[in-house]
């Protein structure tokens, strides 16, 4: 081989070698601009989700140091042997999520019907509509616990004046009245949340299927049963699951109008690891109580979807 063939060689191999450096090079930039925001994910919702799981077996209470250390189970077993409070406050829990859940989609579907309708000022009044989702849960306590108010309240005052009751009541000091009265408060809050996220599913139903229908001899009956519900799946199995993570997470509204009494009637697992961890000082119980309502949480989430047999779009 002479001079001139071993220059030739050398140019190949170095141009061959330029291109796999470039390649490898580019391989991991996509990675480089994910980065960021796979470092706030980490620190701002893996890191405390792990804390709360190490925290879950340990005995941490600030107001007894001196008893602070690895506990292993022992928080749990004290969960589900010994502790009084946690089965009714799961059993309030589950009613105010079935209650909240189900007649926020009910009324929430009939309203998202009656938005989809052509009238005048039909985008007012759907403006309107939404205000309720738009005020912070520590507002609206605010006005509810006034409108409930045994002395001044607006309610008293329009049932005494229709005579449905003959005296002043304490709504919220009652304990047969105070789950059904923040029920109320909450079913307020809630409907526009289903009303708005139907009313724009149901914008995107082809009016083809309707016609179609109509042809068919279907009647409005019929066509809603047949044509809009099914359309309406996927929106109604999505928008429900999130429904019930956020009630079943719901503080704000409850422990502002009631803190959770009279007698514990209205405390729900959620107000009940907040008593624990926060007013008690019992990190280490509060945070088993937690991972405990997050397996409740995700358990229910994988049967749901699985039951509901959820597809995403094109699929």
């Amino acid at each position: 081989m002479n001079l001139r063939q071993e220059l030739d060689v050398q140019i190949v191999s170095t141009q061959n070698q330029k291109p796999t450096k470039k390649v490898k090079i580019e391989k991991w930039i996509p990675y480089f601009f994910i980065l960021p925001s796979t470092l706030m994910i980490v620190t701002f919702l893996f890191y405390p989700i792990g804390t709360v799981f190490y925290y879950s077996l340990q005995n941490y209470d600030v107001s007894a140091p001196f008893y602070n250390g690895f506990a292993g189970l022992d928080n749990f077993k004290k969960i589900f042997t010994d502790d009084k409070l946690f089965l009714p406050s799961l059993l309030n829990t589950l009613k105010w999520v079935v209650s909240q859940v189900g007649l926020q989609l009910v009324f929430g579907l009939a309203a998202a019907l009656l938005l989809n309708q052509k009238f005048r000022f039909r985008g007012i009044v759907r403006a309107a509509a939404f205000v309720p989702w738009a005020i912070s849960g520590v507002l609206a306590s605010v006005m509810w616990s006034l409108m409930y108010n045994e002395h001044m309240g607006v309610i008293n005052d329009l049932l005494m004046k229709l005579g449905i009751i003959s005296e002043n009541k304490a709504w919220l000091a009652d304990s047969g009245t105070a789950f059904i009265a923040v029920i109320i408060a909450e079913l307020w809050r809630g409907i526009p949340f289903f009303a708005i996220t139907l009313l724009a599913s149901l914008q995107s139903i082809p009016e083809e299927l309707y016609e179609a229908a109509k042809v068919d001899g279907a009647g409005r009956i019929k066509s809603f049963w047949h044509v809009t519900l099914p359309q309406l799946k996927n929106t109604i199995v999505l928008t429900t699951l999130l429904r019930v993570i956020w009630e079943f997470n719901n503080v704000d509204l409850l422990f502002n109008l009631t803190g959770g009494g009279p007698a514990h009637s209205t405390t729900t697992l959620t107000m009940y690891i907040a008593e624990q961890a926060v007013h008690g000082s019992n990190f280490g119980y509060g945070s088993a109580l937690t991972v405990v309502a997050f397996g409740i949480l995700f358990i229910f989430a994988a049967v749901y979807l699985r039951i509901t047999r959820y597809e995403r779009e094109g699929n």
